[in-house]
């Protein structure tokens, strides 16, 4: 942040000073609008995987609490997760769209998760000039959960057992918000726990739109791996609310991995978050060009 790498100077020296200098003067209203406001992010993805994105993600995340959003990162980590998985030659089976979770697959999530790639977000954001501070569901209690009961979509009488997933019960955002008063950027694990202090695997998609809606946040920013919600020729669908949403479920345009993403988003947009969008984490700084510009690299859903 403080030294721009080679790349990204690359990247700006085809800009001219007079246009930066637009470039800049237009995020004004936006950076005024969102002052103090608390901003959601999902992780995943792409985004996620990829070194330069990365590096992207974490500077996006930094600036905006620069310029006073107070940003809130919950990562997933299927890839990482799975790989993880072949290494103790296991193989992740899924359940319309959510991760089947034995005791042993437990474990590994556990570490890929509050190990591995929540450590590595900590330090992009550090390395970026942030201060980001780690958390699962456990610290401060923050995510109570309780085993998901999974009813089949097409049978309703059958209930399939996924295993250690769990619900969110309760969220209790103290420690998230203790943590943004001091100018920390919480990155968190979706991992819960239950009333017998059991480990519970939660969706990521689920836990940052409840985070979104109990935290009272301005948005919720989801990165995928797609450009958005498609309809079904393949064009981007860039402003929705939630009746229209409704109709792509039915006529089943929205199917598979983005299921739980865009009940998610739903879910939030009708509860109190202004605005949900889905955007495209492959698109450098895809984020800052979508909350501090008026172009738009993704969905956003509407509360009505």
């Amino acid at each position: 942040m403080n030294t721009p790498n080679a790349a990204a100077e690359h990247r700006l020296d085809h800009i001219s000073p007079r246009d930066k200098a637009e470039i800049l003067a237009q995020a004004l209203p936006y950076i005024r609008k969102f002052h103090g406001k608390t901003i959601v992010i999902k992780y995943g993805g792409n985004a996620m995987t990829d070194p330069g994105l990365q590096q992207d993600f974490a500077e996006d995340v930094v600036l905006l609490k620069l310029v006073g959003l107070n940003p809130v990162v919950v990562h997933g980590g299927g890839p990482q997760i799975d790989e993880a998985l072949a290494r103790v030659g296991k193989k992740g089976t899924f359940v319309q769209g959510m991760r089947v979770t034995d005791a042993e697959t437990m474990e590994v999530v556990e570490w890929v998760l509050a190990g591995q790639v929540q450590q590595d977000i900590v330090g992009l954001i550090n390395a970026a000039g942030g201060k980001a501070v780690g958390l699962t569901g456990r610290d401060g209690g923050l995510i109570r959960a309780r085993k998901m009961k999974m009813v089949d979509l097409k049978d309703p009488t059958i209930e399939h057992d996924v295993g250690q997933v769990g619900e969110i019960e309760s969220i209790d955002p103290s420690v998230v918000k203790a943590l943004q008063d001091d100018q920390f950027i919480p990155v968190i694990s979706p991992l819960g726990f239950g009333k017998d202090n059991e480990n519970y695997n939660i969706n990521a998609d689920v836990v940052a739109g409840k985070l979104a809606e109990v935290l009272k946040a301005e948005k919720l920013m989801m990165l995928t791996n797609t450009p958005g919600v498609l309809d079904k020729d393949g064009r981007l669908l860039t402003n929705l609310t939630a009746r229209e949403i409704d109709a792509l479920f039915a006529d089943g345009t929205i199917s598979g991995g983005m299921l739980p993403k865009i009940g998610s988003a739903l879910d939030a947009a009708r509860n109190g978050v202004n605005a949900v969008h889905i955007i495209d984490g492959r698109v450098p700084h895809a984020m800052l060009l979508e909350v501090l510009t008026d172009s738009a690299y993704g969905t956003m859903i509407r509360s009505h």
